[in-house]
């Protein structure tokens, strides 16, 4: 009865294709989507996730569905009933103990280079990195570090 309790592969690969389509949702708001280079970089995430035919227009359309906000300017993610911390959470939080540390920061390090491509983190930004790490259960200190790297280390 345990083994029948744990993850397939394939549900296991569908909750990481949707934890990389979230993260990149959550980065692309929290940055808003006036920057050109942000947007690129998000679609590139949600693509190499495994949403080949996803265009720019279906993550816009995604995002302003999630987010109730279809503007270009950066959303504050505090608020905790948002669509988008909800649905953080919601694919965040069942992956992240089946998945090695490197998988977690990966995940991590994804959001912050979307941040990072349209120039220096805003402050929504490192707002909503840190609830990307609370939800893989990294320590504060540990995405602080990963943050720092990804501003250095090329992607």
């Amino acid at each position: 009865m345990e083994t029948l309790e744990q993850l397939t592969c394939v549900r296991l690969a569908s909750m990481l294709r949707d934890a990389q389509y979230t993260v990149a949702l959550t980065a692309l708001a929290a940055g808003g989507t006036g920057g050109r280079a942000a947007r690129e970089a998000a679609c590139a995430v949600v693509r190499e996730a495994g949403f080949e035919d996803s265009s720019e227009g279906h993550v816009l359309a995604a995002l302003a569905a999630l987010s109730g906000e279809g503007g270009e300017a950066p959303v504050d993610l505090d608020e905790a009933g948002h669509g988008l911390v909800v649905e953080l959470h919601a694919a965040l939080e069942p992956l992240a103990p089946h998945l090695a540390q490197q998988g977690r920061e990966r995940l991590l390090l994804q959001g912050a280079w979307i941040a990072l491509a349209d120039g220096r983190y805003l402050p929504q930004e490192r707002t909503a990195l840190a609830a990307v790490g609370r939800c893989l259960k990294l320590p504060e200190s540990r995405v602080d570090e990963l943050m720092e790297l990804a501003t250095s280390a090329p992607h």
